[in-house]
């Protein structure tokens, strides 16, 4: 295949016939880019290449799972990518349309070590990616990542005989009979379900029945347009729509999932979202009682009340801090044997005996379905007032270009160490702590904090705060901290949404 370049456009003849791959699509745990402007499919098939190439100078068995997310162009992006694996030797399971968690549990289903899923998961209509590994439950990180990129740039991959294509048919069925499993409900509950007319609408309804509860559909019909928001239960657009749902119908709670389904929202009975961090945290509870001396790992996105919660000490849990990122949290859920890993995005990582250790909006549904089932006097709102008090606001993206966003971030960690070396303060609290793992994570002595770190997969920066003392001062270490101290860096754009 020829080298790719990166200054190709539509409607041309070289577009349809060189490879457009522009390298900021490699993110540190997946691919994304933005179709035909960032990539066209001859890009796509070139990816598809290097993957395979991948694969065999690694020797790992070349099989692999596939599948694609609902999207006008995701089936086509597939195809393009499967020219590329057969291409370059591999034997592809098609699994059809799907989620993640469809195309991970094939890994195991299907004894095939490599999957390639299709999906832009949340990002809107225009992108397109791949989420890609070949180590069940694991996805790629930077170190394969890297690698993928210099095949796929330097136009090196390999061709190889032995391509061929097996389409699996009734695929969708054998993953709800795996998330299903045993599972009964048996305290009514009435439950919204969310789907932002994305892919998980033709599977999460249908799971949520089986496993004994009503369902109310929300947005449930198949719609690649997104007619009425991005599929995303961490967006505002989402969560108030899901809030009105709940009043209207009396549910118990609502559930939401993203594009691609390996995330879960919830909004409790009083339409009130709970952040995932503190579903995570309830779990982690629920799950300890049982479990006893349980691991668990969050992304340092999370509340920080992991660390003080005096029923997971009683129960013998630990809880490790790690990077924000599925990959990162699901690859150190499996590296320590935890119980479970929780990204404050909405991935929930349950390991077993609960699941296989991938991120499975539904696997997760269905443990705060389960965890409602053990706590039968009690509503979602009740457990949740349960948990010491901490404000923690919605996660806040403002634009920063790809090529520069490390750069910008690197200046304001540094920053931070600066102030904290000096002994500095933020809205009088001294700084006892900054977190360099991923980003600039920075502890106030009361136990309140800031976040700022890269988003990993697209042109931002990522922006959380929590405070212990009040949902005003929460607002305050945003507005009067975080955000001029941002807006000081021209580099910096205008936010996705602000508290």
């Amino acid at each position: 295949m020829l080298k790719p370049r990166q200054d190709l456009v539509p409607n041309t003849f070289e577009f349809e016939t060189i490879p457009l791959v522009k390298p900021t699509g490699f993110r540190e745990y997946d691919a994304r880019w933005i179709l035909e402007k960032e990539i066209n499919l001859l890009g796509i098939q070139a990816l598809g290449l290097a993957l395979a190439t991948y694969v065999h100078e690694n020797g790992i068995q070349p099989r692999i799972v596939v599948g694609h997310d609902f999207r006008s162009y995701s089936s086509t992006v597939k195809h393009a990518l499967i020219i590329g694996l057969m291409e370059g030797g591999m034997e592809v399971l098609d699994v059809g349309l799907a989620l993640s968690p469809v195309a991970y549990f094939g890994q195991f289903a299907l004894e095939a070590p490599c999957v390639a899923m299709v999906t832009a998961s949340h990002n809107e209509n225009g992108w397109t990616g791949v989420k890609m590994g070949t180590n069940p439950p694991i996805t790629f990180g930077p170190e394969e990542i890297g690698r993928l990129k210099e095949i796929v740039l330097t136009g090196t991959g390999v061709a190889r005989p032995g391509g061929r294509l097996e389409r699996v048919e009734g695929f969708r069925e054998t993953y709800l009979q795996e998330v299903v499993g045993d599972i009964k409900i048996s305290r009514p509950l009435k439950v919204v379900c969310a789907t932002g007319n994305g892919t998980a609408g033709a599977f999460a309804p249908e799971a949520l029945r089986r496993m004994g509860v009503e369902v109310i559909e929300m947005d449930a019909e198949l719609d690649y347009t997104f007619p009425k928001y991005n599929p995303n239960p961490e967006d505002h657009a989402m969560l108030v729509q899901m809030a009105q749902r709940v009043k209207e119908t009396g549910a118990d709670l609502a559930l939401g999932f993203d594009g691609d389904g390996d995330r879960c929202g919830v909004v409790d009975e009083t339409g009130e979202e709970i952040f995932a961090d503190k579903i995570g945290l309830l779990l982690a509870r629920d799950l300890s009682a049982l479990h006893k001396d349980a691991t668990f790992v969050v992304d340092v996105k999370s509340t920080g009340l992991y660390k003080t919660d005096e029923v997971l000490k009683a129960n013998g849990a630990t809880t490790v801090y790690w990077k924000t990122g599925h990959s990162y949290i699901k690859r150190k859920t499996a590296e320590l044997g935890a119980l479970a890993g929780f990204e404050k995005s909405g991935h929930f990582f349950l390991a077993d005996p609960i699941g296989r250790g991938y991120d499975d909006g539904l696997v997760a549904a269905a443990a705060v379905l389960q965890m409602l089932d053990r706590n039968p006097g009690k509503s979602l709102s009740q457990l949740k007032t349960a948990l010491p008090d901490a404000w923690t606001s919605l996660t806040m993206s403002p634009h920063c270009d790809d090529e520069i966003k490390y750069d910008v971030l690197a200046k304001i960690v540094a920053e931070y160490e600066k102030l904290s070396a000096e002994g500095g303060s933020i809205l009088g609290r001294k700084i006892v702590e900054v977190i360099t793992v991923n980003g600039a994570r920075v502890h106030l002595e009361d136990g309140s904090w800031v976040l700022v770190r890269a988003s990993s997969n697209k042109p931002e920066l990522v922006v959380v705060v929590e405070s212990m003392r009040s949902e005003d001062d929460m607002r305050a270490l945003f507005r009067e901290e975080v955000k001029p101290r941002l807006a000081a860096h021209p580099e910096v754009g205008a936010y996705n949404q602000e508290i």
